[in-house]
């Protein structure tokens, strides 16, 4: 008989292991400067970690050099691993978008070049029906036409160890950085309080 119950309690912690990680899924976005992007992501409850990267390219491993010389097609991204019970993918975008200028199709910011872009990746049918009814969503609240692109999702690359949570590692940089760009500045004349 204890044997039949230990053998029970362990299907059943396997399988809640199982439907638990079975949650866990990433989303990919570029808005600009990856370090920026990290921030808004963190702050969210579900979302379990956020990593700066490069994507949508066509040169292998690329280095920051590589892509913020331009010329590899890829932009710098965030990939954010969440918790798909705690928060949604549409939550994600509503956060994607009030941190972007989705009306600037020449980088983000002070940042300029394809390689600033901001752009969904998308990883599923769902996920693609989702960023381009909010893309529209936002057309029709702001009246401009969003320029922001919407793309299957492409090998990513994690950027290199000194990128990553940059601004919890270097905070006055980071908000020197942030406030020379304009990047705030920005977002509030978009989204007005709901900005970042």
């Amino acid at each position: 008989m204890r044997s039949i119950v230990t053998l029970l309690l362990l299907t059943l912690a396997t399988f809640s292991f199982a439907q638990e990680a079975s949650n866990i899924r990433t989303a990919i976005f570029a808005g600009g400067c990856f370090w920026c992007m990290e921030p808004p992501f963190d702050k969210v409850d579900g979302v379990l970690e956020t990593t700066s990267g490069y994507s949508g390219g066509h040169v292998k491993d690329p280095t920051y050099e590589q892509v913020s010389a331009g010329g590899t097609g890829h932009a710098e991204v965030v990939q954010v691993k969440y918790d798909a019970n705690k928060v949604s993918y549409a939550n994600l975008l509503d956060i994607f978008w009030h941190n972007v200028d989705p009306f600037d199709a020449g980088g983000q910011f002070c940042d300029r070049g394809d390689q600033y872009r901001a752009e969904i990746f998308y990883g599923s049918e769902e996920e693609k029906a989702l960023a381009e009814n909010s893309k529209k969503k936002i057309e029709a609240e702001l009246g401009k036409k969003v320029v922001t692109q919407v793309k299957p999702a492409a090998i990513f690359y994690p950027a290199e160890a000194y990128h990553q949570d940059y601004y919890q590692r270097n905070p006055l940089r980071y908000k020197y950085y942030r406030y020379r760009c304009g990047r705030d500045e920005r977002l509030e004349e978009v989204w007005g309080k709901v900005a970042s």
